[in-house]
């Protein structure tokens, strides 16, 4: 039963524009997500991947005749996707649902609109590369599906014109090593998944939080950087234990009692602020308080109090395993072929989308402490499916998750035009768990055999 404030609450965050009254507004707005018919749940998948000039291998700049701003138009052009512009530069578009946006070095993000099925997002996601080849192909351009930048160092990076960019970049140094290594220079594969209630929203986050460091593991593709090995499997994971503590992390909160929408919420509150959005322009407020902000004490806008849109891109600028907004996002994998975009949806659905399995899988890390957690976290990116947790190894547990997931696929009983079900998405990693190889050391097996230790290589592979 929701209580009259919280009700009241609810009321409030249906405009965007209107300033929040207290943190029974950001409670509410996180608890909007709730779906309870679960015929209404649906599946968001994105992923990146690095743009490059197909002869020299240089990254794309966002201007020029053959740079990222004309590839955006291009594809606004011939596939009628909407631009969205900032200071007069197309800096993203809109489909149907579906939105291709600009990571901080050019990474060509593809956010995937909420689908009901695995088969839907697989389509959705040839359907994106193909438009991508017939447009970047005219230009010279071709994508690398790869968790890190293999060659290029962060000067080589080009920055694209975002305002938040700018931003966070200077925030980045202050706080943590690796932080702009993040931003220019690693590619991810995310999965955005519903929940029933406040009570599903906690055990789906506390299952995903416990095995992302498995889905680290299984998709492990980032061992080079600067043109050669650099002693990670996931350099991708690995950097973000160093970005920032204040937003980073596997959330022990979580796992306590009292985990809910208010506790999240207080959460965030405390991480500092990144930026706010006025009159299309973005105001530096980096490392100042939302908390403030709610009191109208926010030194950059003093006397002003946030709206809703505030908050929901404040939520934007939290980087957990796990990030809660009105949904939940699975963000622990390395970005990889066209197979692996379609099989993290397909691994987390599974799990997280049947009340069997999900139950499983709680009872597969339940006992784990905070401290195995963290240990696991650390040491996938190094150790892949070797890694140890409570006397097995993270390719024991994945075994097993795989195991539950393709269960809760099989319940969900969801089929393409030929009869198949969404298990055989799994298949690409079944194999990886049943052989302990990740996709990483079967890279650095080619770089040392194949490639005479000549990382570009690892473009021509790795190509979409």
């Amino acid at each position: 039963m929701l209580t009259k404030r919280r009700e009241e609450a609810l009321a409030n965050t249906k405009d965007k524009a209107a300033p929040l009254t207290g943190v029974a507004d950001l409670v509410a707005y996180l608890e909007r997500g709730a779906k309870p018919d679960r015929t209404k749940w649906r599946i968001g998948t994105e992923h990146e991947k690095f743009a490059f000039y197909s002869g020299s291998l240089e990254p794309v700049p966002y201007e020029g005749e053959r740079g990222i701003g004309a590839l955006l138009d291009g594809l606004a052009d011939k596939y009628a996707w909407t631009r969205i512009c900032e200071g007069g530069r197309t800096i993203a578009l809109e489909h149907e649902g579906a939105s291709i946006t600009l990571e901080p070095g050019g990474q060509f993000e593809l956010s995937g609109a909420p689908l009901e099925h695995v088969h839907q997002t697989c389509a959705e996601t040839g359907s994106h590369l193909s438009q991508l080849r017939d447009v970047a192909g005219a230009m010279g351009i071709s994508f690398l599906g790869l968790g890190f930048s293999p060659i290029w160092s962060l000067e080589d990076t080009p920055l694209m014109p975002k305002g938040r960019y700018k931003i966070m970049r200077e925030y980045m140094a202050r706080v943590g090593r690796l932080g702009r290594q993040m931003m220019f220079r690693s590619c991810t594969v995310q999965t955005n998944l519903d929940f029933a209630s406040e009570a599903d929203m906690v055990k789906k986050f506390r299952v995903a939080l416990a095995l992302q460091p498995i889905a680290t593991a299984l998709f492990a593709n980032s061992p080079f950087a600067e043109g050669r090995l650099n002693g990670f499997l996931s350099y991708r994971a690995h950097v973000w234990t160093d970005t920032d503590p204040d937003r980073t992390g596997m959330l022990p909160f979580v796992f306590e009692s009292g985990m809910g929408f208010e506790r999240y919420a207080e959460y965030a509150l405390d991480v500092p602020m990144y930026f706010a959005y006025r009159d299309g322009k973005y105001i530096d407020v980096s490392g100042q308080s939302f908390r403030d902000f709610m009191k109208g004490k926010l030194p950059a806008l003093p006397g002003e109090l946030p709206t809703l849109k505030d908050w929901e891109n404040h939520l934007t600028t939290i980087f957990p395993e796990v990030r809660l907004k009105t949904y939940l996002e699975m963000r622990g994998a390395d970005s990889g072929p066209w197979s692996r975009l379609c099989a993290l949806p397909a691994f987390w659905a599974g799990i997280l989308y049947c009340d069997a399995a999900l139950e499983a899988a709680w009872s597969l890390v339940k006992s784990w402490t905070a401290e195995d957690r963290e240990s696991l976290r650390r040491s996938a990116p190094v150790l892949g499916l070797r890694a140890p947790i409570r006397g097995v190894t993270a390719r024991d547990i994945a075994q097993a998750a795989l195991a539950i997931s393709r269960q809760g696929l099989k319940s969900r009983a969801l089929h393409d035009k030929s009869g198949a079900d969404e298990t055989h998405f799994l298949s690409e990693l079944d194999d990886i768990a049943a052989s302990g190889v990740t996709p990483a050391e079967r890279l650095i097996e080619r770089y040392e055999r194949e490639w005479g230790r000549d990382a570009r290589r690892v473009f021509a592979a790795c190509a979409y």
